[in-house]
């Protein structure tokens, strides 16, 4: 088993996790100052780990 395509797997998931968290922190926010800090930094984040992610498990060769 390849480490970095593993890696890739992992990161894609927590990315995934993060952009459902968003996405319910959303839905359940009430405007305030804190709310839209929250949603960006938890935004950005899960969209960098699931681009990072795919593009680590898109760019690793699968070499037996």
């Amino acid at each position: 088993m390849n480490i970095k395509r593993i890696f890739g797997a992992i990161l894609t998931l927590l990315g995934i996790a993060g952009l459902i968290y968003t996405a319910q922190l959303f839905m359940n926010t009430s405007g305030g100052n804190n709310d839209i800090k929250s949603l960006i930094i938890y935004g950005v984040l899960g969209l960098l780990f699931f681009i990072t992610g795919i593009s680590l498990v898109r760019t690793t060769k699968d070499e037996s």
